[in-house]
């Protein structure tokens, strides 16, 4: 039982009226969870949300993760998977590679096809476009999710064009949604110092719309436990609120964990603060973001990124989603995530149910996938 009383106490008694309300918390209620001294208060509340919208429904996808090259323009510091052409470790796939990724589902198809990858110099949008289009003739009943904003943002400027024409095309070639990587922190300052260079957050929001309004859906994103502060990530949750209030097409909103390792920031961070043990405050943000994206249905519990027993114990902290089966990853193991590069759909459903939740196995927007289907 949730005890207002208590709730006061902690300093949070205004979150705890507008929760049991069902109404919006503010920024500054945003900032008084993530300063509260009893997480497991600020858990309890995120779980009644998760609760009063999805029940004991925890939702996980057969997918497939085809990352299509690390060669890119950009050079974001707490990136450890991109690489200049011609580096050791610097790979593009062919378009023969991508496909026979897509077809390796041993006779059952995958729910969802995940393409990302650098903003590599050279590969033009036709390129990819021709691949989306075969993936869409083999495989015609999962959904297609390609690239993030900042990959839209590098296609409009090597096809000279605008982002909105972009997406059309893609669109048209049968992409169905965007990945929604790429948001990192919105603090303009905060953003200088991780990955100068990169799509401002403005300019991330921008192009979220201008897919929304395409009829094209997304999932959106925050990179957090770097050189950012508590009150960077609640107005960044905040404006992901606002887009997804104008334009709609949010599905699902996933907090990306740094990971510590073979990057300029990782080494940077070492040098000012040491190894910190991070798991805590990786399970209250994904608390905090429940209580204030309202308007997003669902929050993700990036195994990937958290590990598979930190993306367990999310589950109680707001999330309801577990991605899904991956098969294949490199963004995040190039930096250092330690978790498995495949897990199987008995394996997610185990670690569903062993957690009290029920799984549900769903396509990229949350439609849930038929027995007959699986």
């Amino acid at each position: 039982m949730l005890d207002r009383h208590y709730y006061s106490g902690l300093g949070l008694g205004d979150a705890y009226a507008k929760v049991m309300g069902g109404q919006r918390l503010s920024a500054a209620d945003g900032d008084a969870l993530f300063a509260c001294p009893d997480i497991t208060a600020v858990a309890a509340l995120a779980h009644h949300v998760r609760n009063r919208m999805h029940g004991d429904k925890t939702y996980y996808v057969r997918n497939r993760h085809i990352n299509y090259s690390n060669v890119c323009v950009n050079t974001c510091r707490f990136c450890a998977f991109r690489r200049d052409e011609g580096d050791r470790g610097a790979f593009t796939l062919s378009e023969e590679d991508i496909v026979a990724r897509a077809l390796d589902d041993n006779g059952h198809p995958f729910a969802e096809i995940h393409v990302v990858g650098g903003c590599h110099p050279t590969l033009p949008l036709s390129w990819f476009e021709g691949i989306f289009q075969r993936l869409k003739d083999l495989r015609p009943k999962a959904v297609l999710k390609a690239f993030t904003v900042a990959e839209i943002s590098h296609f409009a400027r090597m096809e000279r064009t605008n982002t909105a024409r972009v997406l059309e095309r893609l669109k048209k070639a049968g992409v169905a949604m965007l990945t929604g990587g790429g948001a990192e922190i919105f603090n303009p300052e905060v953003r200088q110092r991780i990955c100068p260079g990169k799509i401002s957050g403005s300019d991330y929001l921008r192009i979220a719309g201008e897919a929304h309004a395409l009829g094209l859906a997304s999932n959106c994103s925050m990179l957090f436990g770097h050189v950012e502060s508590h009150a960077d990530r609640v107005r960044h949750l905040c404006a992901l609120r606002e887009q997804q209030d104008k334009s709609g097409g949010f599905v699902c909103f996933i907090p990306l964990a740094f990971q510590p390792r073979n990057n300029d920031l990782a080494r940077e961070l070492h040098d000012e603060r040491g190894a910190v043990d991070a798991g805590l405050d990786r399970l209250r943000t994904i608390a905090v973001a429940r209580l204030l994206l309202d308007n997003i249905p669902h929050i993700k519990a990036y195994w990937v990124m958290l590990g598979v027993k930190t993306a367990q114990a999310a589950l109680s902290f707001g999330a309801d989603d577990l991605d899904g089966t991956i098969m294949e990853e490199h963004i995040g193991h190039m930096a250092g995530a330690d978790a498995e590069q495949a897990l199987d759909r008995d394996t997610l459903e185990r670690m569903i149910g062993a957690c009290g939740f029920a799984p549900v196995n769903r396509d990229a927007l949350f439609a849930p996938v038929t027995e007959a289907e699986r």
